[in-house]
């Protein structure tokens, strides 16, 4: 005979109620297991909502496997609530509190985004964008895009950029590569981050 630690853990979701039996109509056997109320019977019990988790009902084991045989967790939805729900992404894009822009450092607009991870890639961007220079000069979003483009760090300075310049020219431009004219679009973005990088105050 199994002991009653055995009876508890055997099963997920049993819970030891003493001598209550099960709420299914003519059955004695006792009521460990929860389930939600039958909108069918009367006096069902408040299903939940808005007010709360609502009230249980609690079945035996074999009516619990029977009540879970025939639930339907789609029914009373729309196919477009359906649809939804069957997303793999679903409900990820509505904010919880704990994602809320409260804070000085909001973050991105979850429904602005296909994919959760993009939105998550993002966040992590900008707080490396936020990386502030040694010297204290400011750097906008602008300045900190064509440094990437350049391949150049925070805390470069004029000279470093103008050398590094004049390496992407070198290599990417055919009148110095050999003719090569396959890199004209990479020699387009050095040009144009370059010619926004030497005016700006932190590479005066």
């Amino acid at each position: 005979m199994a002991s009653s630690g055995n009876r508890q853990t055997r099963f997920h979701g049993r819970v030891e109620r003493g001598e209550a039996p099960c709420a299914h109509p003519g059955c004695i056997a006792p009521g460990e297991f929860r389930a939600p109320p039958d909108a069918k019977e009367s006096g069902g019990g408040r299903r939940a909502g808005f007010d709360g988790p609502g009230d249980w009902r609690w079945l035996c084991l074999d009516h619990v496997r029977a009540f879970n045989l025939g639930y339907n967790y789609f029914a009373g939805m729309s196919p477009d609530e359906i649809s939804e729900a069957q997303n793999p992404y679903g409900g990820w894009d509505r904010e919880t509190r704990a994602f809320t822009g409260a804070g000085a450092d909001a973050p991105p607009r979850w429904a602005d985004f296909a994919d959760p991870l993009d939105a998550i890639g993002t966040r992590f961007r900008r707080q490396a964008d936020a990386v502030p220079r040694t010297d204290g000069r400011e750097l906008n979003r602008d300045d900190r895009v064509s440094l990437s483009v350049l391949g150049l760090g925070v805390d470069a300075d004029r000279r470093a950029l103008r050398r590094r310049y004049a390496e992407l020219v070198r290599l990417y431009h055919p009148d110095r590569n050999g003719g090569d004219r396959s890199h004209e679009k990479a020699l387009q973005a050095v040009i144009h981050a370059y010619t926004q990088l030497k005016s700006r105050p932190a590479f005066a």
